[in-house]
């Protein structure tokens, strides 16, 4: 599917998504994580946080806090 073609429904999925990164992030490193576990879980959250920035499809969403998360913890 096209990103011009997506429905709200699915724009809100996808932010969604987005901010469960954030919130992950934002949260910590678990206690019972490893700092090597923790190092590539951040690493793959901010990277998925830059994908979803770069996406055209966003109408009015709020991208700040994908934004602060990924300059907090890259």
């Amino acid at each position: 599917m096209l990103e011009e073609n997506l429905t709200t429904e699915q724009i809100q999925k996808h932010y969604d998504a987005s901010m469960d990164s954030v919130n992950l992030l934002n949260a910590g490193k678990p206690a019972d994580m490893s700092d090597s576990d923790w190092t590539d879980c951040k690493s793959r959250n901010v990277e998925h946080l830059k994908i979803m920035v770069a996406k055209t499809y966003w109408t009015t969403e709020d991208l700040s806090p994908l934004n602060t998360a990924i300059s907090t913890h890259e």
